[in-house]
């Protein structure tokens, strides 16, 4: 049996990584930018390294029928356990699938789903082409492609927070780096991606930045109160409009593309 690489990060990950204000950040921008562009429920959303559930079970919730797909036992465990908080009503419309992203047709016998969301997840691979791939062929006709992945052109950034020059230096040309969870991870730019959903068949509608005034503070030292619901909320909207414009969203730490099908 495969090793289970994130059976040790699935708790800091599902449990303590979504529950500080940069969590509710991704969760809610993201959400939002979601809702402007996904069909209306209960539209079928193919969720593929899906985690915990964090992205798609708000999706559920506002009536969208999920398929959550991830290869970590582990995570599909927390997600298992966050689904039986949830009401029956919201519960009946997720699926736990385990499979690789990177076989996600066959993981779903073939199925074309009117949205697939694969956030987080390209810059733990060497090379985007094969997941894309399969997400593009798991979107159904008229259907919508949502990929989040980390920002080559802002790479430099959280080194240069963090006050490691010479690393920052470095990150200009560079593609990796160890990240926030201690794994390697691996950027990309909007342009690369949106060509690559594009020669697959999916035209590239919108970009968005996602994580901006939260990580500078962050690798500042701030510490944000992420029970202070109220300074949440704002830190949200604030994030929520800079992920909408220049120059903020280009200089986000990682980028949200969606695109259609025709």
């Amino acid at each position: 049996m495969a090793e289970d690489l994130w059976a040790r990060l699935a708790g800091p990950f599902a449990d303590d990584a979504y529950a500080t204000v940069k969590g509710h950040v991704r969760t809610r921008v993201m959400h939002a930018h979601l809702v402007e562009h996904l069909p209306a429920p209960p539209a079928q959303v193919l969720d593929v390294g899906g985690g915990a559930g964090h992205q798609s079970f708000p999706l559920a919730a506002i009536g969208y029928d999920v398929t959550l797909l991830d290869s970590s036992p582990a995570m599909l465990d927390k997600a298992r356990q966050r689904l039986e908080l949830l009401p029956t009503h919201v519960r009946d419309r997720v699926r736990l699938v385990e499979g690789d992203g990177l076989d996600a047709v066959a993981a779903v016998e073939g199925e074309r789903f009117d949205a697939v969301l694969c956030h987080g997840v390209l810059g733990y691979l060497d090379a985007p082409e094969p997941m894309v791939d399969q997400l593009c062929r798991c979107v159904a006709d008229a259907g919508v492609l949502s990929i989040m992945t980390g920002n080559a052109h802002a790479a430099a950034v959280r080194p240069a927070m963090e006050q490691r020059w010479q690393d920052a230096a470095r990150s200009f040309d560079a593609r990796t780096e160890v990240g926030v969870l201690g794994v390697q991870g691996r950027a990309d730019t909007v342009e690369e991606l949106s060509d690559l959903v594009a020669e697959r068949g999916v035209d590239p509608v919108a970009w968005y930045g996602v994580w901006l005034f939260v990580d500078w503070l962050e690798f500042a030292g701030v510490t944000l109160d992420a029970t202070d619901e109220a300074t949440v909320a704002a830190t949200v909207a604030t994030e929520l409009e800079a992920s909408r414009r220049d120059p903020y969203r280009g200089v986000s730490r990682v980028f949200h593309l969606v695109g259609r099908k025709p």
